[in-house]
């Protein structure tokens, strides 16, 4: 068991790194696009790289967190501790984000934003764990997501209006 942990562990590391990296690169190839008005084919490909490679981030982090929660969740849930909490929650805002922005029912103006800023929580958790801050409680997570995410909105809407003029 210990081996499936460890393996588990590993790529949840790799899973997150890539999905912080390809969501940082989605949000510029988008600025990139809209600088000009016009996606073109070139952009659009990349993009279609990009938005794969966070799919794929994003199941591999839901699965590794699944494999690494497991044996608590067919035990005892009350045992999970606030930082896998934490993973949960942001696991579920990034797939219900990702579903409403693809089936456009997210605005543009806070879904690239939110998606990011989910992102880089879910990296700052992973920072925060691997130094051994985990003793926050889930009311402190939730108010720190959202003002990451709050940021990254306000970031985002910044560079979409200076990449408008």
């Amino acid at each position: 068991m210990t081996s499936i942990a460890i393996t588990a562990g590993i790529l949840q590391s790799i899973f997150i790194s890539l999905g912080v990296g390809s969501s940082t690169l989605a949000i510029l190839n988008f600025f990139s696009a809209i600088k000009d008005g016009n996606i073109d084919q070139t952009e659009r490909r990349m993009m279609g790289i990009v938005y794969f490679i966070l799919r794929v981030s994003m199941v591999g982090i839901l699965v590794t967190t699944l494999a690494l929660l497991a044996p608590i969740l067919t035990s005892d849930v009350s045992m999970l501790a606030n930082v896998s909490i934490a993973q949960l929650i942001i696991i579920a805002v990034l797939f219900a984000n990702a579903a409403l922005m693809t089936m456009r029912k997210m605005p543009a103006k806070y879904g690239p934003g939110i998606q990011a800023g989910s992102w880089y929580t879910l990296g700052i958790i992973a920072a925060l764990q691997l130094q051994g801050l985990v003793d926050y409680s889930v009311t402190d997570f939730i108010i720190g997501h959202i003002l990451v995410m709050v940021v990254a909105i306000i970031g985002v809407q910044f560079w979409m209006k200076r990449m408008a003029k």
